[in-house]
């Protein structure tokens, strides 16, 4: 397979909060690795901008640093490097004050590149970028603004979100990001249900017993306790990316690729979600883990609130009311601390309607699972005869497509999801970008289980470091007669 890199136009990027975490992590390794793809043209300039003082020189070496921390496996070499970070520069600004905002306005003055400001900040300062944003003139027709999750943390503060953006800006303007969209495999959940001619006949109640979404950590919440303790696994993780991945999956087929069209056929599914039921929704935290320089704290120890009742899992039972879906249920779980890293969407097909293998041959059914991660691929699971004599002896075998084993060296460098969703900033393609009326309405479907978990102030279930969640969450599949598919790497 030999990959196609096609150029973005020149692009000036700004990076609010461009010392942070977020741009030393991502961002900057992100824009390096497509600046050694060959995918960005030398007339690009990134400005980092945050109130610590700083020089561009230092930025550079912030920058390096950050390179040779989590993106030096970019096939480049050393002058590839400084000639990348030649196009870096720093402008100290307050943004809730005026403080660099007039140096910004002039390193900008002039300039006909495409222009993205990349809010890498929290969502309380997004109203203020804007403003100083318009208010020094900065903007025009074409300007895109990137802004991070968390987008609010009930339906009132995302409606105020996307009042203060819209008060500056145009929706088309205006990029939401989901790093989970930006998955290669993600993508492929299009490409298989409305590329193909075998899947779209079956995908829908009459042939799919039921849909299991998983994405699960095996680490802890780490330094972000602090945040973490007042979001919790429901607003940090399915509110939105579990969210997103059951709207591709259950969405209708958009008329064409474009991006409210697609947006348009996910809002549809938020909003044929039926409300959740209290008794098909589970919380837990977990415990702490073993004794001694090998132990683990619990997740109460670990956030430094010992009477919390934040939730580390979520595990639950979601219906669409539409004629695609009616009767097939969707489990979703997401969880801190369990058995493995794995994140799969797994389409657990029918059985049969009638064997002619008698009961010897047991019951076999179809599953098509799509790994987001570790391990990008799909796999099909088919039934076949047991090879050997001695009768009709079926086995379930799995026809597996890993991306780096079909598709050859070049699969094992697909792009980070970033990497993916900052070149389509600047090519102007909102695909795979959330849009404001898609958030507002996950709130409004999230919101009423929170207001219940808070109102009847029950703590989450406890459960063991490295097991699959709490017992309760097993029992919630087990009760109609399914079982979770096992967390594997």
């Amino acid at each position: 397979m030999v990959s196609r890199v096609i150029p973005v136009q020149p692009f000036d990027l700004i990076i609010f909060g461009g010392t942070g975490d977020l741009a030393r992590r991502k961002i900057l390794p992100a824009l390096f690795r497509r600046y050694c793809a060959g995918q960005m043209e030398g007339e690009a300039r990134v400005i980092g901008a945050a109130r610590a003082e700083m020089t561009d020189a230092e930025y550079r070496s912030f920058a390096r640093e950050a390179i040779a921390e989590f993106g030096a496996d970019a096939a480049c070499d050393a002058a590839h490097l400084d000639a990348f970070l030649s196009l870096l520069s720093y402008i100290t600004l307050d943004a809730r004050g005026d403080a660099g905002w007039a140096t910004l306005a002039a390193a900008l003055e002039g300039s006909e590149r495409i222009r993205a400001f990349y809010f890498s900040v929290g969502p309380g300062l997004f109203g203020d970028l804007a403003a100083r944003i318009e208010a020094h003139g900065l903007a025009a027709p074409g300007t895109r603004v990137v802004v991070e999750k968390p987008f609010g943390r009930d339906l009132a503060s995302a409606r105020s979100l996307n009042a203060a953006l819209a008060r500056h800006f145009d929706e088309t303007q205006i990029y939401r990001i989901d790093h989970y969209l930006g998955k290669e495999t993600v993508q492929n959940l299009m490409a298989i249900r409305f590329g193909n001619t075998l899947f779209e006949p079956l995908w829908n109640s009459q042939y799919v017993d039921h849909i299991q979404i998983t994405v699960a950590e095996a680490g802890g919440v780490g330094s972000r306790g602090e945040y973490y303790d007042k979001s919790g696994a429901m607003r940090d993780m399915m509110q939105n990316h579990l969210m997103q991945l059951l709207c591709l999956t259950a969405m209708e087929p958009p008329a064409k690729y474009d991006p409210d069209a697609v947006r348009d056929e996910k809002l549809k599914v938020i909003r044929a979600l039926d409300p959740g039921q209290p008794g098909d929704i589970v919380r837990g935290q977990y415990e702490a883990a073993g004794k001694g320089a090998g132990s683990q704290p619990g997740y109460l120890e670990e956030v430094g609130n010992l009477e919390s009742t934040t939730e580390s899992f979520v595990a639950l039972k979601a219906r669409i009311g539409n004629w695609r879906w009616a009767g097939t249920p969707f489990y979703l779980r997401t969880g801190k601390r369990l058995r493995a890293r794995a994140s799969e969407i797994a389409i657990v097909f029918k059985d049969a309607p009638h064997s002619i293998f008698g009961a010897d041959a047991g019951q076999h059914r179809n599953i098509l699972t799509i790994r987001l991660q570790p391990n990008e691929g799909i796999e099909l699971g088919v039934t076949i005869k047991e090879p050997g004599p001695g009768g009709m002896r079926l086995v379930d075998v799995p026809l597996d497509m890993t991306f780096s084993e079909a598709l050859g060296p070049e699969a094992e460098d697909v792009p980070d999801a970033y990497e993916r969703l900052i070149m389509d900033v600047i090519r102007g393609d909102q695909t795979l970008f959330m849009r404001g009326d898609e958030v507002e309405a996950a709130w409004e479907w999230t919101d009423p289980i929170i207001e219940a978990w808070e109102s009847a102030g029950t703590a989450p279930c406890a459960y063991a470091t490295g097991s699959s969640g709490p017992d309760d969450a097993l029992a919630l599949i087990h009760r109609d007669g399914r079982r979770w598919r096992e967390i594997r790497t």
